[in-house]
């Protein structure tokens, strides 16, 4: 497949090549930014291929010296080895990595900002002064095709005097698996590669053990799968409010240890209509219900 590109009725560029998928907005100087769109499809176009090339390498765990050789791939490598005492390899951060390679095309003068939207992991560009509104949909099994209207949980604003260039979210029911029952993890971060590499262990450390959690070795669910045999969650029954609580502390211990070694800004952790937040310069919240956190 080769990769394709189609201009968007509101004027962002949608960018697809195999599983990557891109959504990219900016805006500035109207010049400025033709220019900076032609060349993030021309670096585009090749990402898909060098990581095919180390595909092998890619799906082995992280330990020991980078022995990868591309810029995404080693990028991809290390936002993971902050990680490497648990079992995670360079995959868990590639939708963050690829979208952080793109959105450096936009780092020119006369772009105000611009964002590169990996299937949900965001990497930004902010002029000084610029900021960004960003939506969280917390849970995916809410969605309704049929209706045009998306409800969002939440929104934030990230400005440029803050800390964060990447927004990532992983859980069990997106498009990725995870070990742990967060319906939505989401992680503020320097770097987009390295929220996606975060939120994917935080959103593992969502977790309590109860026999009704269906559970089945990843490569049974995709065999090329670089989990392989390890246990990721397909389904997550109706729990008690207690169980979803000791699994919101435990991502948020997780998320707050993450946040004293400099690794996030901050975090929001989504499991069965209750949430959590750790932020920048505040304790971690309690769980509480959607609806009074997110208001």
């Amino acid at each position: 497949m080769q990769p394709q590109r189609a201009l968007l009725p509101d004027g962002r560029w949608h960018f697809q090549h195999g599983p990557i998928d891109l959504v990219i907005a900016a805006e500035g100087d109207p010049r400025a930014v033709a220019d900076a769109h032609e060349a993030a499809w021309m670096r585009f176009q090749n990402v898909l291929p060098e990581l095919v090339a180390e595909l092998r390498c890619l799906r082995l765990p992280v330990r020991g010296p980078c022995a990868l050789q591309g810029v995404v791939a080693r990028r991809m490598w290390h936002a993971c080895r902050p990680f490497h005492s648990q079992f995670i390899t360079p995959m868990a951060a590639v939708a963050g990595a690829v979208a952080q390679e793109i959105v450096a095309s936009y780092a020119h003068a006369g772009i105000t900002r611009a964002a590169v939207n990996n299937g949900g992991d965001i990497a930004l560009r902010l002029a000084p002064g610029a900021s960004f509104k960003v939506g969280v949909f917390a849970d995916l099994a809410r969605f309704d095709a049929a209706d045009d209207r998306l409800p969002l949980d939440a929104d934030f604003v990230v400005t440029a005097d803050l800390p964060v260039r990447g927004i990532a979210t992983s859980g069990w029911r997106g498009r990725s698996f995870s070990l742990g029952i967060a319906d939505s993890v989401t992680v503020l971060a320097r770097t987009a590669a390295m929220a996606d590499a975060a939120a994917t262990v935080i959103a593992n450390a969502v977790n309590v053990d109860d026999p009704r959690i269906a559970r089945r070795p990843a490569n049974e669910m995709k065999d090329d799968s670089d989990l392989g045999d390890t246990l990721v969650t397909v389904d997550v029954p109706s729990l008690a409010a207690a169980q979803v609580q000791a699994a919101l502390q435990a991502g948020a211990r997780r998320a707050r240890s993450l946040q004293r070694e400099g690794l996030i800004h901050s975090a929001l952790l989504v499991c069965e209509h209750r949430a959590a937040r750790v932020e920048a310069g505040a304790p971690a919240t309690s769980p509480r219900e959607v609806g009074s956190v997110f208001a």
